[in-house]
């Protein structure tokens, strides 16, 4: 860069970090997209050197990141309507008529995860209008590996391709990356730089991408390569450049970053620190915000996503030395109101989105309300409703116990209403593959446990359902996993997982599937499977959030109460009324359920009565929406009265023998009449109704005993064992 002069900041517009769910990486997303689009886009003055004068040539670069192939796709914020690629078009045609010095570059992601209307053609319709609007240079990000090295190559380098356009011949501007080699030769897979001259000053372009690629890309296809340390790459080129004569460095990078107040933060900023001193501008990408900001007199720009927005930057060049003497930089918003889409770019679009019209408008089915997807979440209910869906049509599409979807992979939300080919299209755009394996129940734990994140978990589930704790480990361990019937997974034994070929095989093996995985069997695309087990759904389809996944990993509280025991030794002559209650502070009470004796386990409603005679155990659970249960134990007895024991009541009382003797006669000739009540079935009410008659007189002669011999207290427990026995024969 030569004559560097660090001056300090004069202004700096400040922009707010933001990042999106539906990037492979999950990033932090503190700040909504409201107020994205209310970040300030005003001019920034970052350094000028003292040599800054009116004989400099001007240059304008206008920056693009992160299109996603999103051609046709109008982002709403607060009501305001941004982007789509003939307004993006109509804004840089708008910027580039300004000055005659001017390139248009764009730091990667371009494609992939694409709209229906490009992706289908294998984002040949994003290449046409690219070069419709002149793009000078660019770099690849992650989804341009989507498909693999050698249909990235081709969609460089041109080449028909089945689903593609007819005689398709390529990207007719370079692409530069300084960090992408094949592992056995160690040739890098693009040129790692292109050189632009603007009115005689020389302008070099070196491209990187983040070094945490092999994490987001599929391992078919891309198994040869490797990336290695953006700053290394880009420091051994510079000097390459300046051999040329080159003193302006632009460097098109697609790693993520944040603002930072008028600063940088996150990787972008640690490469700043890291490259060559003649390093003049980057250009971020990746995680899909604005930064407009300088890091060691490095220039740091990124401008949102889906061509919401731009970068301009702005140079001032030495024509002497060849080197930046001043830059500036704003972040333009495309707001689509009082704008003209333009015309060429605008013909193109149309005449593809007629191309493949039928297709995309066909209704699948029908949404009873919106369905949020995205990543999982940290919290007491950690799953989404679209989510799920989407695994349980993985699952049903391979016949598997158990699915697994990456949160990335899920692009979009479902609007409630008409569920078309469209909008499933734009929820899962990258045709993967589902590949079914075989993992034990202790290998998912550890599958499980490997998507943790400092954000959260990752995956959506379906089949089973799982606790965790995020304080344990490093960013969190699973309890408990639970089927849908609220068993334990058996760690020993064998079940069948569904993925998709990105995560299995994944470059990095970042969850564990290549390392556990056994007996893969390929199945459908992605995309088809969901579209079947939509078809599959009569009437309107409602799905929900459901606790398959929760940091509630505690039991409810449950307690019991017992009627109050009728013996003075805390046992029960003839019934035991039981109450079950709890309460749940998590996730929320599912079920009350008791099991008596050696019974089943029973579904607890209502308060329930035991009348059977013996000793009692009675186990109960109050099992909340994650499973989470703790079993707790009631034991009781109930030993009905015997005229033995009214035998041993007046016994135990000091009567005279004369006495006690006439009312132990009654007990005899009453049980006489129980035994044979027994014994002759055909006879037995009137062997029934005999002792019950006798017992009656019994009670008269009890009534009437001396209060001298027995207290009133004595007479009311002798009398209530004879009702009791009274009553066990009346139901005899």
């Amino acid at each position: 860069m030569g004559n560097k002069i660090t001056n300090k900041l004069l202004s700096l517009s400040l922009v707010f970090t933001f990042a999106v769910p539906s990037i492979l990486l999950n990033f932090s997303s503190e700040t909504s997209a409201e107020e994205i689009a209310k970040t300030s886009s005003n001019e920034i003055t970052s350094i000028e050197g003292s040599s800054a004068n009116t004989a400099n040539l001007s240059v304008q670069l206008l920056g693009v990141n992160d299109l996603h192939g999103k051609v046709d796709v109008t982002g709403t914020v607060s009501g305001v309507n941004y982007g789509r690629m003939d307004y993006l078009a109509a804004y840089l045609r708008e910027r580039e008529a300004t000055n005659p010095n001017t390139l248009i570059v764009h730091a990667g992601d371009m494609v992939g995860g694409s709209s229906p209307v490009s992706a289908l053609l294998q984002d040949e319709p994003t290449v046409e209008m690219m070069e419709s609007i002149g793009f000078d240079v660019g770099t690849v990000g992650n989804h341009e590996f989507d498909e693999g090295v050698d249909e990235m190559l081709r969609l460089i380098n041109g080449g028909n391709h089945v689903n593609g356009t007819p005689n398709y011949n390529g990207i007719d501007f370079p692409m530069v990356a300084a960090n992408v080699e094949y592992k056995d030769s160690g040739d890098l897979v693009l040129d790692p730089y292109t050189i632009k001259e603007v009115d005689g000053a020389k302008i070099g372009f070196i491209g990187v991408a983040t070094i945490e690629t092999p994490n987001m890309i599929i391992s078919k296809g891309n198994e040869h390569i490797r990336f290695t340390d953006e700053a290394e790459a880009i420091n051994k080129y510079v000097p390459e450049l300046q051999q040329q004569g080159v003193e302006a460095i632009v460097i098109l990078a697609h790693v993520p970053g944040n603002q930072a107040g008028q600063s940088a933060s996150g990787e972008i900023a640690s490469i700043a620190t890291k490259v060559n001193d003649a390093v003049d501008v980057i250009f971020a990408a990746h995680n899909h915000v604005k930064v407009n900001a300088v890091v060691d007199n490095k220039l740091i720009v990124q401008a949102w996503e889906y061509g919401k927005a731009f970068a301009d930057v702005d140079l001032e060049i030495d024509r002497q030395s060849g080197d930046v003497v001043k830059k500036s930089a704003e972040i333009v918003d495309v707001v689509q109101t009082g704008s003209t889409p333009d015309p060429k770019v605008n013909t193109i679009l149309n005449k593809y989105l007629e191309e493949v019209g039928p297709k995309l408008n066909e209704v699948i089915g029908v949404a009873g309300s919106e369905l949020a997807g995205g990543y999982a979440q940290k919290g007491i209910i950690g799953d989404n409703p679209l989510g799920n869906l989407i695994a349980d049509g993985m699952a049903a599409a391979m016949d598997s116990d158990f699915a697994l979807m990456n949160g990335g992979g899920i692009r979009d939300d479902l609007n409630a209403g008409d569920i078309t080919w469209n909008e499933l299209f734009n929820i899962q755009p990258f045709g993967n593959t589902l590949v079914k394996l075989e993992v034990t129940g202790t290998e998912l734990r550890s599958i499980i446990n490997s998507q943790f994140s400092k954000y959260g978990p990752d995956v959506s589930i379906s089949g089973f359902s799982y606790t965790w704790d995020s304080t344990k480990g490093s960013f969190g361990e699973v309890i408990d996993m639970y089927l849908p019937d609220g068993s334990k997974i058996d760690p020993n034994k064998t079940y069948t997982v569904t993925v998709n070929n990105y995560m299995y095989p994944h470059s990095s093996d970042q969850y564990r599937l290549g390392e556990f995985g056994e007996n893969p069997v390929q199945g459908p695309e992605d995309l088809q499977a969901t579209v079947d087990f939509v078809k599959s759904m009569e009437g309107t389809i409602t799905y929900s959030t459901e606790g398959r996944i929760s940091e509630d990993y505690t039991a409810p509280v449950s307690t019991y109460t017992l009627s109050e025991p009728d013996k003075e030794n805390g046992e029960y002559s003839k019934e035991v009324q039981v109450t079950l209650s709890a309460t749940d502070d998590g996730i929320g009470l599912r079920k009350i359920e008791y099991k008596l004796n050696d019974g089943d386990w029973t579904s607890y409603n209502e308060s329930f009565t035991v009348t059977t005679e013996g000793e009692h155990t009675v186990l109960f659970r109050a099992v909340d929406k994650a499973h989470n249960s703790e079993i707790k134990t009631i034991t009781f007895t109930i030993k009905h009265t015997r005229l033995s024991d009214v035998a041993n009541l007046i016994k135990a009382k000091d009567l005279n023998h004369g006495l006690e003797t006439s009312l132990l006669n009654h007990i005899e000739k009453a049980e006489k009449n129980v035994q044979a009540a027994k014994e002759f079935s055909n006879s037995q009410k009137k062997y029934t109704e005999s002792a019950i008659s006798i017992l009656d007189h019994l009670k008269e002669k009890v009534n009437h005993l001396p209060k001298k011999q027995v207290t009133n207290q004595d007479k009311k427990k002798i009398l209530k064992a004879i009702d009791e026995v009274i009553d066990q024969l009346n139901n005899f």
